[in-house]
């Protein structure tokens, strides 16, 4: 027999073939002999332990991140919110007769018959004026009267709004008042035995700590998703009326169209804000989620509550946020905070000796690292309000007593009249500032400074900011003469003349009024 010599790299592979064939016939005999016992998938018996990771308190002490009992807690006490309104149709009959070719069932056939094909007909072009249009969003209750805080931006332009409450019943509901400012709105509805959340204060809540957020995104009720604060004190320039507030919470817990106006929470189930944005270049989930702080919302409530509009106090100063770019360009030293840019004339600040160059620091006993802070701190006080602010000029701390004012320049709070008249009209009046009367060429006026849902809004096309200057021809100047009006014009039409304030063109809107 003729010998077969193998080198060492052969002999290697020879040997490594053998292991790999000895593995897998013994594969396939486990295989068959598993087979044979049983042709069904194996489960294992639930035993309702739960492999928790654990998590520290504040106190150090060690406790399950057991996110069910959480659940349970705040379920009930976040609702869906549906807003109806109606709108203008658009449609191709609405566009010119040259467009309506490319909008026809078949763009690439010429509209003239073919031979021995009957005539097209030509479309109705008398589309419908108006169509409905639901927005769907969350909101959270806060109280067992019936009380409900929600996103301004969900039930804006509403003409109805209804609730639905965790366990499906449903109820109308009617707004105690609303803040753009800080896109916030306080809803009422009558029901009974609602199980609220507790406020915390959000100065409390960290960044790394775990939070919940729940609502109903894309109509889903009762969704609950988990994630940690990412950052505090967020401004993402998402508000565009003229004192915008923002000062977010950030999280990275799932938060999506329809979770706006939910609850955030934290692992004891209290509220630490109100969901309200998103960042994503996709209109959903990109991990970014930006919540209203619970201090914020605690404030705005009241106020809506108490006076039925927020009584806002302004420090008078325009702000940046202190970088190390603007230390540079400023030739001072970097100090986190927020930059005085400018003192406007006559404010709090200036009476107060605040100065352009100033970089504030804190509010009372409350530390201020940015511009979207002091914001927020700020936003927590009324006109009137003495405020302790600390601030560092030539780099020298110093303190400064601030008595902030309101929009109007003085430290009076002022109640919206929410009579139910008014209420009925769906819309909050202001009576036209003397000097603003004047710019605009009027002998005075009544503003509407905010519309809502009611009988302006459902029969009329009337937007913020008219000015009405006479009701049936008779001329108005003040909110009472306003009121008795419309109150000697009942069982019948009213024609309410007026003006916008960024044109000259004189505007008329007419409406039933009931007794």
């Amino acid at each position: 027999m003729k010998e077969i010599k193998m080198n060492g790299p052969l002999r290697t592979y020879l040997f490594s073939g053998a292991i790999a064939l000895f593995v897998s016939l013994g594969v396939i005999g486990l295989s068959r002999q598993g087979q044979s016992e049983t042709e069904a998938l194996q489960t294992a018996a639930y035993q309702g332990e739960k492999p928790v990771l654990y998590t520290a308190d504040k106190d150090g002490n060690i406790q399950p991140l057991d996110f069910t009992k959480t659940t349970d807690k705040v379920l009930d006490a976040v609702v869906h919110v549906t807003s109806r309104a109606s709108r203008p149709a658009a449609g191709y009959r609405q566009l010119p007769d040259p467009f309506r070719e490319f909008f026809r069932q078949n763009p690439f056939q010429p509209y003239s018959p073919q031979p021995g094909q009957p005539a097209e007909p030509e479309p109705d072009r008398q589309a419908p004026e108006i169509l409905p249009q639901i927005g769907s969003g969350s909101g959270v209750v806060i109280n067992d009267k019936g009380y409900i805080v929600t996103n301004n931006h969900v039930i804006a332009d509403a003409e109805q709004i209804e609730v639905t409450l965790h366990n499906n019943e449903t109820y109308p509901a009617e707004v105690v008042g609303t803040d753009p400012t800080t896109d916030l709105a306080l809803l009422k509805i009558d029901a009974e035995q609602l199980k609220p959340l507790a406020f915390v204060n959000s100065d409390d809540v960290e960044v790394g700590e775990w939070v919940l957020a729940i609502g109903n995104p894309f109509s889903l009720n009762s969704t609950v998703t988990a994630g940690i604060v990412s950052a505090k004190a967020r401004n993402i320039n998402i508000n565009r009326e003229a004192l915008a507030v923002e000062s977010f919470i950030q999280t990275d817990a799932a938060i999506n169209p329809g979770n706006s106006g939910g609850a955030l929470v934290n692992l004891n189930g209290d509220l630490i804000g109100i969901n309200t944005a998103i960042a994503s270049r996709t209109g959903t989930y990109n991990g970014y989620g930006f919540a209203v702080p619970s201090n914020l919302v605690s404030k705005v409530v009241e106020d809506l509550l108490d006076f039925g509009s927020v009584q806002r106090g302004i420090l008078g100063v325009q702000i940046q946020n202190m970088s190390g770019r603007l230390a540079r360009e400023k030739q001072i030293e970097m100090i986190p905070g927020a930059f005085v840019a400018a003192v406007n004339e006559n404010s709090a600040a200036s009476e107060a000796g605040i100065a352009t160059g100033d970089i504030i620091t804190g509010v009372d006993d409350k530390a201020v690292g940015s511009s979207p802070r002091l914001q927020e701190l700020i936003a927590g006080y009324r006109p009137g309000d003495k405020v302790s602010i600390r601030l560092v000029r030539d780099g020298k701390t110093l303190t400064r007593e601030v008595v902030l004012k309101n929009t109007a320049g003085n430290t009076a709070l002022v109640a919206a009249d929410r009579g139910t008249f008014f209420k009925d009209l769906g819309a909050e009046f202001k009576a036209l500032d003397p000097e603003r009367a004047e710019t605009l060429g009027l002998d005075g006026g009544v503003a509407v400074s905010r519309l809502l849902p009611g009988k302006l809004r459902q029969e009329t096309r009337m937007r913020d900011g008219f000015i009405i200057t006479a009701v049936n021809g008779k001329a108005v100047n003040s909110v009472e003469g306003l009121r008795e009006a419309l109150d000697g014009s009942r069982n019948g039409g009213v024609m309410l003349e007026g003006r916008y304030p960024d044109s000259p063109k004189r505007y008329y809107y007419a409406f039933g009024l009931d007794s």
